[in-house]
Parts: structure tokens; C-alpha cells; sequence
């Protein structure tokens, strides 16, 4: 397809993409780039700097020098500051979903309805949170006037992953930013744009100098510098669990807290009386969201056996009417996968579930829309069979799923926690006292009724086990984990 392009992203593509650093964009001190591809037809998207420790290092020096007037500020003047910044997101929101979409490959009318709105919402939401804040909580101790005081902890490293950009920052900096810290943020490689355009829009609304600061590279280069850096306060990773923990490792070596939002195997328990329909539409939706590249989608499928043919069927179907296409075309429901890397993985990963034993109910393989044939795309599939499968047991992050049947709530329960993930779960059944009781057993960090994928800001989100701890997104607990307690004491 022909893309339209808008003039601030034809400029923006054609210009050099550098680091953010101080308030300014700067190459890399060795000169190093390398090429952005656009995953709905493989061309070239932009060519980027690549940094590493020295670029880390200066951001950081960036943060610090910024960091004593951003924090001096009260509440109210941040906020004040942030909500300028939202606005000019806003004024600038045609770009950005354009962006994330050539981007990331996802479907332009899901990064329109989601990702940027919810993302710049995220923003205002920590920042009117700041200004109600109890900074200073008096304590009762006999014979002591005392209080805790909650202050920011100084500068705070990032590391985002690929499959939401734009959202995945501000899900993390925003509260941040709100608290008083400033930030450094290593966005994904693979899909740095929308971050990088995000960081020229702050200079434009009037975020000083200093306070946010991107350094683009590789794990390897980047990624361990920033997590490793001795000046970095506090530290939060999204990305897989393997990754995790050696970020973990590293901040535990430094004494520095983190905050660690790693993978999913999200299971969905159906049960026997509810819509089959409506509830196959909607599962079926969740593993073609984004692509399948969701870390808590849901795709382990539990069943109810009574139910289990009737709901294959109406999965199958609404997974075979998915359009897949390029992600700026409007009429794309799923786009491709972020790149060929990814589509490999998810393609060997059906292929050895079927060689495990599995039934193919849908086989998957590649897509090849007409003109976008050097796109990464792969067709949704569906396998079932034994709970030792691969595919039951480990992450694809693509649009499969993996379906079992079950008797009774307790061998469902079982099913589920089988498994050390611990990020989300879904309970589908009308009996909401069932449902309700159920998803207190099973284990994650989120268990939603008669949906999948449910966020909201207030809504506390975050995993355990495999899918990470230090601490959620997206509520007011998020806002506390970003300010340092202090408690300060006079004996009367």
C-alpha cells in the first residue's frame, strides 16, 4: 500500500534519529547506527545512533545536573509542567499512532484508540495524583514529635521493550516525572521512534532541560550500562524474565531497587454458561491484539468439556476471518510481527508443538498480504493437547493459543497454576460467585472476570513469580514506589 505520510513524520524519518541528552540531540560519540525496518513490508524506516556506556554516562550527569530544580519545584508547578506536555502529545497524536504503527506494525486504528490516548492519559493521571499527595505523615510515638516524609529518590533508569512504545513509557516515567525524579530511558531498538519523537515534543512543551534523557543501543551496550550505573537510584525493566533477572542481579549487586515487569502464559478458564460465541470472539481477539505480541494476553485456553467443540469452532472461525495486513491500513485488524527474528521464533515454536503431539487445529504458518509480501507476518493458529507441551508451558508471544478441557473448577485451578508465570488470568462464566472464587485461586498478579486485557488508571497492574515484582503500574502504588521514605524524628 501506499502510505500517507503527515509532514511532521516525513521529516522526522528523514532526519537523523539521535539521543536525547541534556536537551539536546546528539550522535554517538563513536558514530555507530544502524537501520529502524518497517515490519508490513521490510524497507527501511529511519537509520538511528547507537549508543553505549559513554552516551549512558552522560545522561546521567544530564539527570543529575536537571534533577535539584525539578524536584525544588511543589506539586503543583510539575504538574502544571506536565500537563503542557500532555497537551502538546495530544496536539501531535496523528503522528504518534502513525509512528508507533509503521513502527511496531500494529493496526493504526488500535494505536489511534489506544496506545496514545492511554499513554498521554497516564500522564495526566500521575500528575494530578502529585498534587493531592500526603508528602508528610505524622507518626504517634510517645515522647517524639515525628512524621514520614516521602521524597524523590534522584534519577531513575528505564528499559522499555518493542511491543508498546509509546504506552509502555508512560506507564513507567510518568509517575516518575510526577514524583519529582528525572529519568534516563533506553527504549527497544526495534522500535525507538515514537520514544525519540516523544522526547523532542517535551523540549517543545517546556520540560527543562535534563529531566528526560534517551540513549538509543542495544542491550548489550546501553541496557547494561544504564542498569549498572552506580548514580542510577532506582531501576525498571519491562521485557522477558530471562533479561530480568540479570537486571535483578545487577541492582542487587548496586543496592538499588527494581522494579521488574517481565512475561506471561495468561490462561483464560471458560466454563459451561455463558455466550460460547461472544466469549470465542473476544479470546480470539486477545491473541491477534497487537499481534499476539501482549505479555499478558491470554494464551492458554482451559475449557469446559461440555462447551469445548462448539467453542473451537467459533474461534477457529472468527480467527480465520481476521485481516491481516499492513499496520497503516485501516481495514487491518492484526498486523505483522515486529520483525523477522519474532517471526521465526513464533513459527519454530508451532512447528515444535506439533512435533510434540499436539493437535493442529489451526496450523499458523506465514502470511503474505498482496504487496506486502517482504512483511513479517504469520497467520493465527490454534494447537491443544497435553499441559506438557512447549506450548503450553512457555511464552510465544505471538497469536497462538493452546486449549485444554477441564471438569470442574478445582482441575482448572490446577491447570493454571501449574505453571511459575504469575501475570494475569481470566474467569468466563455468568456464575459471578464461581467466577469471583476462582480467580482468587488462581495465581497472578491479575485475575479478570468475563474479559481479558483490562486496564485502567486506579486498577493496580503487575506480576509475581516469573512475571516479575518491585511493584506495579498504573495506580497510586506506583506513585509511592517512585518516592524514597524518610522519617524524620524530634524527641520532646
Amino acid at each position: 500500500m501506499n502510505i500517507q505520510l503527515t509532514p511532521n513524520v516525513s521529516e522526522f524519518l528523514h532526519s537523523p534519529v539521535q539521543h536525547f541528552i541534556g536537551g539536546r540531540f546528539k550522535k554517538s560519540a563513536s558514530e555507530k547506527t544502524a537501520e529502524v525496518l518497517n515490519p508490513s513490508n521490510g524497507s527501511r524506516l529511519a537509520t538511528i545512533a547507537m549508543g553505549a556506556a559513554t552516551e549512558v554516562d552522560e545522561a546521567v550527569t544530564a539527570a543529575w545536573k536537571a534533577f535539584p530544580a525539578w524536584s525544588g519545584l511543589s506539586p503543583n508547578e510539575r504538574a502544571a509542567k506536565l500537563h503542557r506536555f500532555a497537551e502538546q502529545l495530544e496536539k501531535h497524536a496523528a503522528d504518534l499512532a502513525l509512528l508507533e504503527s509503521l513502527d511496531v506494525g500494529k493496526a493504526i486504528t488500535a494505536a489511534e484508540a489506544f496506545d496514545i490516548p492511554f499513554g498521554i492519559e497516564g500522564l495526566r493521571y500521575f500528575a494530578d495524583l502529585s498534587t493531592h499527595w500526603h508528602y508528610d505523615v505524622p507518626l504517634a510515638v510517645k515522647n517524639i514529635e515525628a512524621r514520614t516524609h516521602r521524597a524523590p529518590y534522584g534519577v531513575c533508569g528505564f528499559i522499555f521493550p518493542w511491543n508498546f512504545p509509546f504506552t509502555l513509557l508512560f506507564w513507567g516515567v510518568a509517575p516518575a516525572l510526577a514524583a519529582g525524579n528525572t529519568i534516563v530511558v533506553k527504549p527497544s531498538e526495534v522500535t525507538p521512534l515514537s520514544s525519540i519523537f516523544v522526547a523532542k515534543l517535551a523540549a517543545e512543551a517546556g520540560i527543562p532541560d535534563g529531566v528526560i534523557n534517551l540513549v538509543l543501543g542495544d542491550g548489550q551496550s546501553v541496557g547494561a550500562a544504564l542498569a549498572g550505573h552506580p548514580k542510577i537510584k532506582r531501576m525498571s525493566f519491562t521485557g522477558s524474565p530471562e533479561v530480568g533477572k540479570k537486571i535483578g542481579e545487577v541492582c542487587g549487586r548496586n543496592l538499588v531497587p527494581c522494579k521488574l515487569e517481565l512475561g506471561g502464559k495468561g490462561a483464560a478458564i471458560v466454563f459451561d454458561d455463558l455466550n460460547v460465541e461472544d466469549a470465542a470472539k473476544k479470546l480470539a481477539g486477545a491473541i491477534t491484539l497487537n499481534t499476539g505480541q501482549v505479555c499478558c494476553t491470554a494464551t492458554r485456553w482451559l475449557v469446559h468439556e461440555k462447551i469445548y467443540d462448539q467453542f473451537v469452532d467459533k474461534a477457529a472461525t472468527a480467527l480465520k476471518e481476521t485481516k491481516i495486513g499492513a499496520g497503516p491500513d485501516r481495514e487491518t485488524q492484526m498486523g505483522p510481527l515486529v520483525s523477522e527474528v519474532q517471526r521465526k521464533r513464533v513459527l519454530r515454536y508451532v512447528e515444535e508443538g506439533a512435533k510434540q503431539g499436539a493437535e493442529v487445529i489451526l496450523p499458523g504458518g506465514t502470511a503474505t498480504p498482496r504487496g506486502n509480501e517482504k512483511g513479517f507476518y504469520v497467520q493465527p493458529s490454534l494447537l491443544a493437547g497435553s499441559p506438557e507441551n512447549v506450548c503450553y508451558r512457555e511464552e510465544i508471544f505471538g497469536p497462538s493459543a493452546f486449549l485444554l478441557k477441564f471438569k470442574d473448577e478445582n482441575e482448572a485451578i490446577n491447570l493454571v497454576n501449574r505453571l511459575d508465570y504469575g501475570l494475569a488470568n481470566s474467569v468466563w462464566s455468568t456464575d459471578l460467585k464461581r467466577a469471583a472464587r476462582v480467580a482468587e485461586k488462581v495465581i497472578a498478579g491479575n485475575s479478570w472476570i468475563n474479559a481479558h486485557n483490562v486496564f485502567a488508571y486506579g486498577l493496580p497492574y503487575g506480576g509475581i513469580n516469573l512475571s516479575g515484582f518491585g511493584g506495579g503500574v498504573n495506580s497510586p502504588e506506583t506513585f509511592a514506589d517512585y518516592l524514597r521514605p524518610q522519617t524524620i524524628a524530634r524527641p520532646l
